[in-house]
């Protein structure tokens, strides 16, 4: 992952939409980013549609230069979890008023603002994820270590703030379509052999076994993309994962590695 100081992004107002829409001054603001996230996901192919999904997934949160300070972390270690305010740097420019969820099969369309599509109009990503560790003496530190987060690798981060019980948790909140579709991990065939192939071209550890598969059960093809006699690949971790999707199977077929890291 190399760091970019320069990846910043303008917000731009949206239009008004009629004259006596009651609405504050249009404002235009620019963000850069304060942190850039290192993590096994070279692509977004593969990466879990939500964090939280695949608990165990680590990432690593890598300040810019000017934000290697470590007061700038006085306390963090204090709290289990962090909100992450990031980009989606994979999908620029790109976005509609609607949009097809994965979760719904891809057979309905609900409005952009009712999603958690990737394709937004601001292209602004909001994860909570778990601060396993503060490594406060690394090379280019100090560096969060986390788990369970939704971000490829080189994901801009324009913001974090500590997740706090009594205010962000709300256990009897309702979550729409996701409420009454229920949702089944695909059943994941992983042979021994391309196993033991992935963690001598990955450098993989058998914690890292577990993490691929449980990505791997998430079903990176969206049902409705289906096709049983193709081959697909997703990168994970500098090797090549090439599986086959049959119903609510995955089969890895090889591993391929030498991936740019």
């Amino acid at each position: 992952m190399s760091i970019n100081a320069n990846f910043a992004v303008t917000i731009m107002p949206v239009r008004r939409l009629a004259k006596k829409t009651p609405m504050t001054d249009d404002k235009t603001i620019s963000i850069a980013p304060v942190a850039y996230f290192r993590s096994p996901f070279p692509s977004k192919f593969g990466v879990p549609r939500q964090s939280g999904v695949v608990a165990e997934l680590p990432g690593e949160i890598v300040f810019v230069p000017g934000f290697r300070r470590k007061e700038a972390l006085k306390g963090i270690e204090e709290f289990s979890h962090l909100w992450l305010i990031w980009g989606f740097s994979g999908n620029a420019g790109r976005w509609q008023m609607t949009v097809r969820p994965p979760r719904l099969g891809g057979n309905k369309s609900v409005g952009v603002f009712a999603s958690r599509s990737p394709f937004r109009p601001n292209g602004l990503g909001l994860s909570a994820v778990v601060l396993d560790k503060v490594d406060w003496d690394a090379p280019d530190g100090p560096v969060l270590k986390v788990l369970g987060g939704d971000l490829m690798d080189g994901t801009p981060i324009y913001d974090i703030k500590p997740y706090i019980r009594y205010a962000d948790s709300h256990p009897e909140a309702l979550s729409g379509y996701t409420d009454n579709v229920e949702w089944e991990e695909a059943e994941v065939v992983f042979p021994s052999e391309l196993e033991a192939k992935f963690r001598s071209l990955g450098r993989a550890s058998s914690e890292d076994v577990s993490v691929l598969k449980k990505v791997l059960a998430q079903k990176p093809v969206p049902r409705y993309q289906h096709d049983s006699g193709k081959i697909y690949g997703m990168p994970f971790k500098a090797c090549d994962i090439r599986f086959k999707v049959a119903g609510g199977r995955i089969e890895v077929v090889d591993v391929v590695g030498d991936l740019a890291p």
